[in-house]
């Protein structure tokens, strides 16, 4: 198991776990958290009913002791690949999310849509793909553009405090800029 426990701002311990392939995909991870509402179907989900009212495993609580041993049990239960599991994991109302690679992200119908994932031209490399703004408004849309050349915008700069054209030709020209 990839003992990467933590307790969430909400004191729910989370975890990656590997999913059907990991020995070759460094990808085949879904993140899973054991929320309090999520308890029974979890153990539903993993055919381990006996689980539900047992003192030992009924309260977060009761639980830490065991949480190595309850992770290792979800992680055995992950033969599938990890949409897959998330799949059947969602279907139960359990919160877990897959872990994507830098090409899934890309290619992901849903990111792009939402405009979460955009296309970003540059003028020397070329397009390429960034994380547009999370902030979006009904009546402003911030857009992600590509970052200046060296210098593209020196001009400008200098002309904000007042230098004429004349004055950044001469700095030019003495290659102060």
């Amino acid at each position: 198991m990839s003992h990467s426990c933590h307790a969430g701002g909400s004191g729910q311990p989370g975890w990656v776990l590997k999913c059907k392939g990991w020995e070759t995909d460094p990808s085949a991870y879904i993140y899973f958290t054991i929320q309090h509402h999520a308890w029974e179907p979890i153990c539903k989900a993993l055919g381990k009913p006996e689980w539900i009212n047992d003192p030992a495993y009924k309260t977060a609580e009761a639980r830490q002791p065991h949480i190595f041993e309850i992770f290792g049990t979800i992680e055995a239960w992950l033969a599938d690949n990890k949409f897959e599991a998330v799949d059947i994991l969602r279907n139960f109302d359990i919160p877990c999310a897959p872990v994507l690679t830098m090409k899934e992200l890309a290619n992901d119908p849903s990111l792009r849509a939402s405009g979460t994932i955009v296309e970003v031209p540059h003028k020397k490399r070329g397009s390429y793909l960034t994380v547009d703004s999370p902030i979006k408004f009904s009546h402003m849309k911030p857009e992600a553009t590509a970052s200046p050349l060296l210098g593209e915008h020196t001009d400008e700069v200098l002309a904000s405090p007042g230098y004429s054209r004349q004055d950044i030709f001469n700095l030019r020209e003495i290659k102060a800029v």
